[in-house]
């Protein structure tokens, strides 16, 4: 069959620099493949700013209580609003992305996130640093997801893209570890505002780099807008996190918790509804059908679950059980940093020559024991022990996070990689939240029970033990005042919170294998290509791995049509 593909150039609305763009379907660029990985280094650095940022205003908090008055409430919706937007945002601004182009959208974020930035640095009061942060989310949810996706749309070779996701990945764990060494220098020799004028000139140099050498591209194949779509997803994800984050706080069974959980719970379920009934959805949810992109989902999500529960409580261990500093505990994290870094970008070598499959389950089984081992420590242990364990589980998250990630973004269309980048990234933060609040009120509940059997034998009046049971950091208060039992009181809260530390870390082990298991069912062990790297150039297989045309598409329920000319 002879093919009449032509390369057609797309536009985007807000680029005005004259860099190239990308053709959506067929060879790309000359120009572009030859700078893709300077292009890369652009996508990273702006990758990293959101990231870093989130862990460096942890370091802040104290500084927050004692500058601004924060109470508790405040300082978790300080940190949570931005949580909340960026990811109810997160599946509209991938949608709108592929629509109106993702240099675009990504540049577009990056301002944004720098004024929210600036108005934070800015803020006299709790309530305007909330705000300020909540518009630091919308930036966010630009950001992230264009990301990848333009890296998607640059790295054309799968075998190629499969490397630059895993050092994509890489420094999205980079961020994580060093956002609290960051964080902790700027505290020292500055004030808490230096946390939020630290990210201008970082996103200065992310878009004067990104306006001259990052190509644009978006999906040719455009249907109408789906505002009701976009509306039910942020409604319904917005309201899951809602409960998510208020669950540990409130209680479960509270009013404005269960009211967020059911609100959201409906939304999503009319999103779904809505989705496979209109003509022109936001998400194709034909997509889940597809086993490799629906088991990497739920790897990435019980994978974050795990993570995110397990670093919210080592970072407790670091500072308040040994007594480190924000910037000693970052510090001490290097290692850990370091060994994501080097195993991340290797990953994609171990996939060339062993398989997705075996790579990831490897890659969990060793999350599972560094976890594991972790789940042993007691007050006294040493940190080159400490550490060892979490280098284990820092190979094991390596080798698991970008392979899984290419299995997400291989399984769509390149046409719908911010949708599809979208989706990764929610995946993550949802996991994330739900392991930090499961896992915490967990923690806090077996805390609380050892802290009161203990009490008695100190005795404790009934205000001082049930502050003690609040917090392992309240407990620690309440020895200080304690006299001459203060160092015995001490060392029994530090106790009883490693012990609930044990069993929350158990959890993540429990939740480590579950996804160990649907890995090794359900993804397969050497997946095909649909992002249209396949076969000739410009071929581009449908979800579920069905060859899909080149050049016009059309979607009647949940299955494609095409019309034009397919690829073999």
């Amino acid at each position: 069959m002879s093919s009449n593909h032509t390369a057609t150039a797309t536009t985007d609305p807000f680029d005005e620099s004259g860099a190239p763009t990308i053709p959506a379907v067929d060879d790309i660029d000359p120009r572009v493949h030859e700078r893709r990985w300077m292009i890369l280094g652009v996508l990273c650095l702006s990758l990293l700013i959101i990231v870093m940022d989130n862990t460096i205003l942890n370091v802040a908090i104290p500084s927050l209580i004692t500058d601004l008055g924060a109470s508790n409430s405040e300082i978790q919706w300080i940190i949570d609003s931005y949580v909340l937007v960026f990811a109810g945002l997160l599946l509209t601004a991938g949608s709108l992305s592929d629509r109106f182009g993702r240099k675009g959208a990504l540049q577009f974020g990056i301002v944004l996130f720098g004024l929210g930035s600036a108005a934070a640095a800015l803020s006299d009061s709790a309530t305007q640093l909330i705000a300020t942060r909540a518009f630091m989310g919308i930036g966010g949810a630009l950001i992230m997801p264009a990301t990848l996706s333009i890296l998607m749309n640059v790295f054309r070779d799968p075998t190629e893209r499969g490397r630059a996701i895993a050092v994509w990945a890489g420094f999205s764990g980079l961020g994580v570890a060093i956002g609290p060494m960051t964080g902790g220098f700027l505290l020292e020799h500055f004030s808490w505002h230096s946390v939020f004028w630290v990210n201008l000139p970082l996103g200065i140099t992310a878009l004067v780099l990104g306006a001259f050498f990052v190509p644009t591209s978006r999906d040719p194949n455009q249907g109408k807008l789906d505002p009701v779509g976009a509306l039910l997803s942020i409604v319904g994800l917005a309201g899951v996190l809602f409960g998510i984050i208020e669950g540990p706080a409130d209680g479960w069974t509270h009013g404005t918790v269960v009211a967020g959980f059911v609100v959201g719970g409906v939304a999503l379920a009319a999103f779904v509804y809505w989705e496979l009934h209109t003509a022109n959805p936001m998400l194709d949810m034909s997509v889940f059908r597809n086993a490799r992109f629906s088991a990497a989902s739920g790897t990435i999500t019980l994978v974050f679950f795990a993570m995110f529960g397990s670093l919210f409580l080592m970072t407790q261990y670091w500072q308040l059980v040994h007594g480190y500093t924000p910037l000693e505990a970052g510090v001490r994290l290097l290692p850990q940093a370091v060994t994501m870094m080097i195993v991340a970008p290797a990953s994609a070598r171990l996939v060339e020559r062993l398989g997705t499959k075996r790579v990831v389950s490897s890659g969990l089984v060793l999350m599972m024991i560094g976890v594991g081992l972790l789940s042993f420590i007691a007050p006294e242990t040493p940190y080159v022990v400490v550490i060892s364990f979490l280098v284990v589980m820092s190979i094991g998250m390596g080798m698991t996070m970008a392979p899984a990630t290419e299995s997400v973004m291989g399984s769509l269309p390149r046409e719908k990689a911010g949708v599809g980048s979208a989706i990764n990234d929610t995946t993550r933060q949802v996991g994330g939240a739900l392991g930090v609040a499961i896992i915490g009120s967990a923690v806090s509940s077996v805390y609380r029970n050892r802290v009161s059997d203990s009490s008695a034998q100190f005795g404790l009046d009934a205000a001082d033990d049930a502050l003690a049971q609040t917090s392992l950091g309240a407990g620690q208060r309440v020895a200080a005042e304690l006299g001459a039992r203060s160092g015995e009181f001490l060392d029994s809260v530090n106790q009883s919170f490693v012990d609930a530390m044990s069993v929350g870390l158990r959890v993540s082990v429990v939740v480590i294998g579950l996804a160990a298991v649907m890995v090794w069912k359900f993804l397969p062990a050497q997946a095909t290509d649909a992002s249209g790297s396949a076969g000739r150039p410009g071929a581009v297989s449908a979800p579920g791995g069905a060859p899909m045309v080149v050049g016009t598409t059309t979607r009647a329920g949940a299955a494609y049509t095409t019309s034009g000319e397919t690829a073999p």
